[in-house]
């Protein structure tokens, strides 16, 4: 990217085109984790789907990298490519519900945030991860959990149509009656078949919903573990908790007392009827004195918007992240030791380490109705290494990898493609993919058979 071909692009789009010596190129390249530090060699803030379209093809007809970003969230910094066009949909934040159809329409640049607080303000949502700072983008394309997910499945069943940017220039709208290949491969693919410039969901009722904080100390994990992996998926589907290790934050709802002590938890988001919020938060708190009375319990009847923001505090833009994640369809009791073991070591105070559930409703769905091959999994496991200090780099990211090599043999081989780091290699995205990695392989060689969109998790056209 010289400086003539920069000219070219500022001329050629509508949006503002950032280059090297552009004073707000290092901001325009900073993304959500601190540990990225990225040279584009030019950021596209593209103001429309037609600046997608012209950006796509000037990168094609310069021969350059092309990276796209949504909302910037990616763990391993795969919004921004060296030397390369960076595609940015940050202008591109905009929702539009139609409240009686139960369905949103959101564009790319948008956060789980905006989605949130336009389809909460007519009670109603859809499945979409736990901090509302996450792109829409990424998060869905990956298939997309969260405390939703038990009851409505995940965020990919929900998607109804997307139009989407092609390596070609073209502009197409995907869902199940237009070109069906490409809906079936976007929903779980990750960003492998083009620029999705607009999603279009199905919501549902979610108003108030009861949240409830559970803590045990660490001596007590195997016992929390052992009862945690048989009562939850039993439950019903409007049930839905994580288990994490972490270290207690000093911050209100957590006493003093337990401020800065290494523990393993739940945190529960009980949906459904709304008289009887309240009452299923007493349940979820009653039941969890099964495996010995937490050390701090905590429940109430919240606005899913604000149980949706609740971490965003805690985990801003800046920090430094690494991440790893693996499937799992079972909790075994060799791998107590080593949750254990790891939880002990937590290496700074934010590292952590959560198990998602990816069941109920998203069991619904057979293994090849989207192109998430894991119908089968129990629980969408991620490591990660945080913390604000660079210096702590190093040590947060072998804390990760160490726990995440420990853990595998236990896994189901492959991860959510959104939970997987830099550099996991072929092997790792095929393993992630299973037996659909060659359906998706035909569909990348019919919509990108040059591969321009090879900087994301990748898979080679067939």
């Amino acid at each position: 990217m010289d400086s003539a071909t920069l000219a070219a692009a500022s001329e050629a789009l509508r949006g503002p085109v950032i280059g090297p010596q552009d004073p707000a190129y290092d901001g325009a390249r900073t993304v959500y984790n601190a540990m990225i530090d990225k040279r584009p060699g030019a950021i596209v803030r593209c103001a429309d789907a037609v600046d997608v379209v012209d950006a796509v093809r000037f990168a094609r007809d310069h021969g350059l990298d092309l990276a796209v970003r949504g909302g910037g969230h990616s763990g391993p910094g795969l919004g921004l490519v060296d030397g390369g066009m960076t595609v940015d949909l940050a202008p591109m934040r905009w929702v539009r519900v139609a409240p009686a159809a139960r369905i949103a329409q959101v564009g790319g640049g948008s956060l789980l945030g905006d989605l949130d607080h336009a389809a909460g303000g007519f009670g109603l949502g859809t499945p979409a991860g736990i901090v509302s700072t996450t792109g829409v983008g990424g998060l869905t394309l990956g298939g997309g959990h969260g405390y939703l997910t038990r009851r409505y499945g995940l965020t990919i069943d929900n998607l109804l149509g997307a139009d989407v940017v092609l390596a070609d220039g073209s502009l197409v709208s995907a869902s199940e009656v237009s070109h069906p290949e490409l809906f079936w491969a976007l929903r779980g693919g990750g960003g492998n078949f083009g620029v999705v410039t607009s999603f279009t969901f199905h919501l549902h009722p979610v108003g108030t919903v009861g949240l409830a904080l559970t803590l045990w100390p660490l001596e007590r994990l195997h016992d929390v573990l052992r009862w945690y992996r048989e009562f939850l998926p039993q439950a019903p589907d409007d049930v839905y908790g994580f288990f994490a290790v972490l270290t207690v934050p000093p911050a209100p709802p957590f006493p003093e007392k337990i401020h800065g002590r290494k523990m393993c938890g739940v945190v529960w988001c009980r949906t459904g009827d709304q008289d009887r919020i309240e009452d299923g938060v007493r349940d979820v708190l009653a039941a969890a004195d099964e495996p010995g009375r937490p050390a701090f319990g905590f429940g109430a009847p919240m606005p899913y918007t604000a149980v949706q923001s609740m971490f965003d505090e805690l985990l801003p833009p800046g920090l430094q992240w690494y991440w790893r994640g693996d499937f799992f369809d079972e909790i075994p009791d060799a791998a107590l030791d080593v949750h254990r073991t790891y939880a002990e070591a937590l290496p700074t105070p934010l590292s952590t380490m959560h198990l998602y559930p990816v069941d109920g409703a998203a069991h619904r769905l057979g293994r090849g109705d989207t192109a998430w091959s894991y119908r089968d999994a129990r629980w969408s496991g991620v490591f990660a290494g945080i913390d604000p200090d660079p210096a702590n780099a190093g040590a947060v990211r072998q804390w990760c990898v160490d726990y995440w090599q420990e853990m595998h043999p236990y896994s189901m081989g492959g991860a959510y493609v959104n939970f997987m780091g830099a550099g996991e290699g072929e092997e790792r995205v095929r393993a992630t993919y299973r037996d659909h990695y060659d359906r998706l392989a035909r569909v990348k060689r019919t919509y990108d058979p040059e591969n321009v969109f090879h900087v994301n998790q990748n898979i080679r056209p067939a």
